[in-house]
């Protein structure tokens, strides 16, 4: 190889690229991640807000048992709080009953359901033909899709959501998910503030093109972001259509977390979550006291967050202060105060949260991760068939593509 020059090219730094060089490192491959931001990530981003590690992408181990990174988190000797998730508890909502907290809740768990029972052999469609006509919770369950999905439940593949596979078992990592996952890729060969610009596989090796200039490798695997894919069909050469269009039904969707300051918060129970209205799907979710600090978890999905980002960071305070006051008075406006945001759907290196499916285009999964004459792979949460918008889906594609590009090598 000349001076530069890797067997496996890496493109992007999150939880797929990391775990596919480490898992090359350890087979002897010498291989290069090419990173566009200042730092290793991606889509996992830890700071320290208020005194406290926060999360202000990934911050929950979900399927938290076969969660690869719940291993990886405590080998590093990180905290891994077992706490049930707000999600899993009646919501404790301002005149809203304990019985209609429930049938929320059943409401939410019979649309997945229904998803679940979809037959292979029948037409996919969008998640809201599956609502109980003129239910009295759809608009609800239209917010809580922007949650977990990005997406109002009309532009959401009923199919891709009853493939996901959950197992109910949520943690976190006290120290910071996003933290974990940057640690895990400590030692290894990394390029940051590097942009790909071009991939070019039409000649013997391929060659990788850089806004810090261009190196040649035996392998690529690409991480990228499914919206990044999709955005810039000039980003392979020879072009690859079939994987653009794969990636443009594989949208990210709207998810910001805004963090407050709280003063009084021992008014609260840890881990209280309320939403801001139940009669609408433009509302944000509130969790007080997450992991037990003085502070509030405002989170905001779909198109309210884009709608949000738009306007500018002092929208989504602005939008939380009325909110709250609505719930719990116009006094509670003097005890928060904003800490932290980051908007991911303008953020130019990710253009949104995590992916969900178009109707129909579920199947778009399998087609953006197969490998390309046998030296092109492809990682990240969009990938995965079952764990698609979590870092561990990312991570066990990340594994993945890197045994295939292994395999290849090595013969």
């Amino acid at each position: 190889m000349a001076s530069g020059d890797v067997e496996v090219a890496v493109i992007g730094g999150g939880a797929a690229g990391v775990a596919a060089a480490r898992r090359l490192a350890e087979a002897g491959v010498a291989a290069r991640i090419v990173e566009a931001r200042a730092r290793l990530g991606g889509r996992a981003w830890t700071i320290e807000a208020g005194g406290y590690a926060i999360d202000l992408g990934c911050g929950w181990l979900h399927s938290a048992e076969r969660n690869p990174w719940t291993k990886i988190a405590a080998a590093q000797g990180r905290t891994i709080d077992r706490a049930p998730p707000p999600w899993a508890r009646a919501t404790v909502q301002p005149g809203m009953t304990v019985q209609q907290s429930g049938e929320l809740r059943d409401a939410l768990w019979e649309l997945h359901e229904r998803a679940d029972a979809l037959p292979d052999d029948a037409p996919d469609r969008p998640l809201a033909d599956l609502l109980e006509p003129a239910g009295r919770w759809n608009a609800a369950l239209d917010a809580i899709s922007g949650y977990y999905s990005g997406a109002a439940l009309a532009r959401v593949s009923a199919r891709d959501l009853g493939r996901y596979a959950e197992d109910g078992v949520n943690w976190r990592i006290v120290e910071g998910y996003g933290a974990t996952i940057a640690a895990h890729g400590a030692g290894l060969d990394v390029a940051l503030d590097s942009v790909v610009t071009r991939i070019d596989h039409g000649g013997r090796r391929i060659r990788v093109e850089t806004t810090r200039g261009a190196f040649a490798a035996d392998a690529a695997i690409v991480t990228l972001p499914s919206a990044i894919i999709a955005a810039d069909e000039r980003l392979f050469a020879p072009a690859l259509p079939d994987k653009t269009r794969a990636a443009a039904g594989l949208p990210l969707g709207h998810d910001d977390k805004l963090f407050l300051s709280l003063a009084g918060a021992e008014q609260f129970d840890p881990d209280t979550r309320v939403f801001g209205k139940l009669d609408t799907a433009a509302t944000a979710a509130y969790q007080f006291r997450p992991l037990g600090r003085p502070m509030i978890e405002c989170y905001f999905g779909g198109a309210l967050a884009a709608e949000l980002e738009a306007a500018g960071e002092a929208a989504f305070f602005a939008f939380a202060r009325d909110e709250l006051a609505g719930l719990y008075g116009g006094d509670f406006a003097r005890r928060i105060a904003p800490l932290a945001l980051h908007g991911w759907g303008a953020d130019r290196f990710a253009r949104g949260a995590y992916s969900y499916a178009l109707p129909g285009r579920a199947d778009d999964r399998a087609i953006l991760a197969a490998p390309v004459d046998g030296r092109l792979f492809f990682a990240g949460e969009a990938c995965s068939r079952a764990d698609f918008s979590t870092a561990h889906g990312a991570y066990l594609t990340g594994i993945a593509a890197a045994e295939q590009a292994i395999k290849a090598l090595r013969g």
